[in-house]
């Protein structure tokens, strides 16, 4: 045991030291525990990504407006006829829409492009320090952003620099907790509990959107300090407490390595016939699974922590040390790839157009505060998380996770032109569209990104000894980033001339993303009724 848990990182050695001394009789399902723990801190860690994405929204609601009905701050020399006294150079005049539109894809565009490389490096580097780096890197990139208002920044190119490094940074997330989820769990009910984990992203979406309308109308800045300085320290405790795989901690292996090594025949795969013939002792379950708080091993094993950042000889460490990482030819060839791919690039650029002019579109249909513009955007991400848990849910019950996406898909358009349409009539309407509207949208685009993604990680047309978990995730969130970019930015271009442009867009988007998924849609009823016919006949 002791030299199971020399990669274990040193706060989790010393939870389980403390643990031995305080409950030395206690006896526990490592497996369990390890897994509820893996489960916390990356939710923790991807909601601390989506909550350093969101203030930017909620800072466009400040930077331009119309300052003559505004007091000025005490003390300031205001000329009563200057409307924009309030407004942030060089976000200060009628075209700060484009601008801003700009920013946001200068964001999402070098996200999208490193995401392709975050994969590739992902597949080959201890994940701990992946993520860790990450996190405090991208806290330190919303730091820099708020700091332009303490250091009176009004350079747009500086900006426009911050926004680059945050996006590449920031790439480092989605690979990282996808794999580390991936490597805990098997496939049985992959899309509920990637349904349940994956509401990470709109509950990051609402605490960015709380803390940065908090502080926003008084001082702009601290809507990115704050968010940055939480995304630290929580990049500090994920170095500190993440088991990356299994074996960093000497539990047993995950049901879907077993199941792939077994279906490729993989000489190291372990054999179903001693398991039919003799079953494992209570000795060996409590060896793999389970582990006295007293065990000598884990309390005298002072050695250090012995886990790399790289692994020399190219096989990959964020999965098992047996496998090779695959590259990123071979994982465009697995089937399916391509198709969800493209389906989220749509899917993506409709979601995250909300996500960065929603609040500006509520404000300038309601005429809400800043403030109460960003906190009733947060309806759409309640939706958002009730549509990722269904979807989730409807993808293991029928088995057709392309079919559950196009479903929503179609539902989408329809609901989008009655929110543009009749949204604003009364609040409670407002309320139930947005609502649904989340659900729609962010439904898809959960299921894909989370369990679609391991899945196709692990599919059974890999080569034998591969592993391509990582780099299949980048592949599809970088290819939906793309399309992230692509929306908020025409979206800046198109609002001045009427939001329900934005809306037809949005619609059309939703549309192509549907027949994308045709193939595989066809696919998965054609399987189902060759099922059905067999039980029939049966």
């Amino acid at each position: 045991m002791a030299s199971q848990l020399r990669d274990a990182p040193i706060g989790l050695r010393c939870v389980i030291s403390a643990g031995s001394k305080c409950f030395p009789r206690q006896r526990l399902n490592r497996n369990v525990w390890f897994k509820g723990a893996t489960l916390l801190l990356t939710f923790m860690a991807y909601t601390c990504y989506h909550m350093n994405r969101k203030p930017i929204s909620v800072f466009k609601n400040v930077i331009n407006r119309n300052c003559s009905n505004l007091v000025p701050p005490p003390g300031q020399d205001i000329d009563p006829t200057d409307d924009t006294w309030c407004d942030w150079a060089p976000f200060d005049h009628t075209g700060s829409d484009a601008l801003l539109g700009t920013l946001d894809s200068s964001f999402l565009f070098a996200y999208a492009v490193a995401m392709f490389v975050s994969g590739f490096v992902a597949e080959r580097v201890n994940l701990r320090y992946f993520l860790s780096f990450g996190m405090i890197l991208s806290g330190i990139a919303s730091y820099f952003f708020g700091l332009a208002r303490v250091l009176n920044i009004h350079d747009y190119s500086y900006f426009v620099i911050v926004q680059v490094f945050g996006g590449i940074v920031q790439t480092t997330g989605w690979p990282g907790v996808v794999t580390v989820v991936g490597n805990w769990f098997g496939k049985n009910k992959r899309g509920f509990i990637f349904g349940v984990w994956n509401s990470h992203t709109s509950l990051g979406n609402i605490l960015g959107t709380s803390l940065a309308s908090h502080y926003v109308e008084y001082d702009w800045g601290l809507s990115f300090i704050m968010p940055g300085l939480v995304m630290a320290i929580c990049g500090l405790i994920i170095f500190l407490f993440l088991a990356p795989h299994p074996k960093t901690v000497g539990c047993g292996r995950p049901t879907h390595i077993q199941e792939a090594n077994e279906s490729t025949g993989s000489i190291n795969a372990p054999r179903r016939v001693r398991s039919q013939v003799s079953p494992p002792s209570e000795a060996d379950t409590v060896d793999t699974n389970s582990s006295s708080i007293d065990d000598p091993d884990l309390n005298e094993d002072d050695s250090p922590e012995s886990s790399r950042l790289l692994q020399p000889d190219g096989t990959s460490l964020a999965g098992d040390r047996g496998q090779n990482a695959i590259g990123f030819w071979g994982a465009l060839q697995i089937p399916g790839v391509i198709e969800f791919s493209m389906s989220l690039f749509f899917s993506k650029l409709v979601s995250y157009t909300f996500l960065y002019w929603l609040p500006k579109y509520i404000q300038s249909t309601t005429g809400l505060s800043p403030k109460g513009s960003a906190d009733f955007s947060n309806l759409f991400d309640f939706g958002g998380i009730i549509g990722g848990i269904l979807a989730g849910v409807l993808s293991d019950y029928t088995g057709m996770s392309a079919t559950t996406c196009s479903g929503m898909f179609v539902l989408t358009v329809p609901v989008l032109f009655v929110y543009q349409a009749y949204g604003t009539e009364n609040t409670g309407t407002n309320v139930i569209l947005l609502m649904l509207v989340g659900l729609l949208v962010n439904g898809p685009y959960a299921l894909i990104t989370t369990a679609v993604s391991a899945e196709l990680g692990t599919h059974p047309a890999l080569p034998e000894g591969s592993r391509a978990m990582a780099t299949v995730t980048a592949i599809i969130d970088g290819t939906g980033s793309i399309g992230a970019a692509v929306g908020p930015f025409i979206a800046g271009f198109v609002a001045p001339y009427g939001w329900n442009n934005v809306f037809y867009i949005l619609m059309a988007a939703n549309i192509l993303a549907l027949l994308f998924l045709c193939r595989i849609v066809v696919a998965e009823n054609q399987r189902f009724l060759r099922t059905r016919r067999g039980t029939w006949t049966a």
